[in-house]
């Protein structure tokens, strides 16, 4: 890379580091292209990015933002994954990580909070954004359904007396 191209990069990912929520630092010792290349298929499904950037570019590209204690982290062949959903990113990593012993998941930062692999594990065993909508479209629609049934539940009993006693005038 020339100076031109590391500035344009040290800049694209200053961008990446404003806009992102969570920030995943990997060590990638000995991956091939093809796991690289499934490693950034799933992280793309997830709404997330993978990049391996040299380390100083890195640094510089961190300085002045909310994710600068990720910078001690940055030794060695190293890459970063980022995406705004803090727990598609971690469990993206944690779950290829757990299938390729060459990736190992260091550390990363959620907004200006540094974590380490055990925070970035105890992350990705959080339910998904999808999921946790989910639950609470359901707490929220369980009120209104049990209140439904408990207002239809006196006019059910209301018609089984009017049809009782109909019977019992029919009958006599």
């Amino acid at each position: 890379m020339d100076r031109l191209e590391k500035r344009e990069f040290v800049a694209s990912l200053a961008a990446v580091f404003a806009e992102t929520s969570m920030v995943v630092v990997t060590r990638n010792g000995g991956l091939n292209v093809a796991e690289v290349t499934e490693l950034r298929r799933r992280m793309r499904a997830a709404g997330a990015q993978f990049k391996i950037a040299k380390n100083r570019l890195a640094l510089r590209a961190l300085e002045g933002t909310r994710f600068d204690g990720i910078g001690k982290l940055l030794k060695g062949t190293t890459a970063l994954a980022w995406a705004t959903d803090p727990v598609a990113v971690a469990k993206v990593a944690v779950e290829f990580a757990k299938t390729n012993d060459k990736l190992v998941v260091l550390g990363g930062a959620l907004g200006a909070r540094t974590l380490d692999a055990a925070g970035v594990q105890a992350l990705a065993e959080l339910p998904s954004l999808a999921a946790l909508r989910a639950r609470l479209l359901g707490v929220i629609n369980a009120p209104a359904t049990r209140i439904a049934g408990v207002l239809q539940a006196p006019a059910g009993q209301l018609a089984r007396v009017f049809g009782a006693y109909a019977k019992t005038a029919e009958a006599a």
